[in-house]
């Protein structure tokens, strides 16, 4: 599946590449040195990238099914069922059938992977808040700005509409 190119030429500036450039270093260097701090949830080498994206998004998101994770991950539906699949059988997560349509899983973290991510995820939180309180009042009040703001550029360069549309055309889930 091809994925989109938002980008209009008479709009975008040398600026706005340097700064988004700019950005992606930034957050890859921030992401980089968190996972240096508080490593990760699991060993070195036991999940692949996209199922440790799946197990951050279940964790967050306990209850979602295969092609909401499809969906807010901007993968196919038939990507996300073989991740699951995977998880299952390394008792990562667990399906629960929707009560309300049972053709529909619902996936969860199993109760000691929940527990070793939350433990993780709190360690690096901590490990960060503590560099957060040593900056200046002036950089921390910019910091408290920009979150938002990033949080809308991630938005705005999610799926087009056509990759969520696939996604929401997965009528059953596995």
């Amino acid at each position: 599946m091809a994925m989109f190119t938002r980008m209009d030429s008479a709009r975008v500036g040398a600026g706005d590449l340097a700064l988004a450039d700019d950005l992606f270093a930034a957050v890859g260097q921030l992401r980089r040195q968190g996972r240096r701090l508080g490593g990760g949830p699991f060993p070195d080498g036991a999940l692949s990238g996209a199922q440790v994206e799946l197990v951050r998004l279940v964790r967050r998101r306990p209850g979602l099914s295969v092609a909401e994770a499809a969906a807010e991950l901007a993968l196919a539906p038939n990507t996300v069922s073989t991740l699951v699949g995977q998880l299952v059988g390394a008792d990562v997560l667990t399906r629960v059938s929707d009560p309300k349509d049972r053709r529909v899983a619902r996936l969860m973290l199993t109760t000691p992977v929940r527990q070793r991510v939350e433990r993780w995820r709190d360690q690096r939180a901590l490990t960060a808040a503590g560099a957060i309180a040593d900056l200046q009042a002036s950089q921390r009040a910019d910091l408290e700005r920009a979150v938002p703001i990033i949080a809308r550029l991630a938005a705005a360069l999610g799926p087009t509409d056509e990759v969520q549309q696939g996604c929401q055309d997965q009528v059953r889930d596995e």
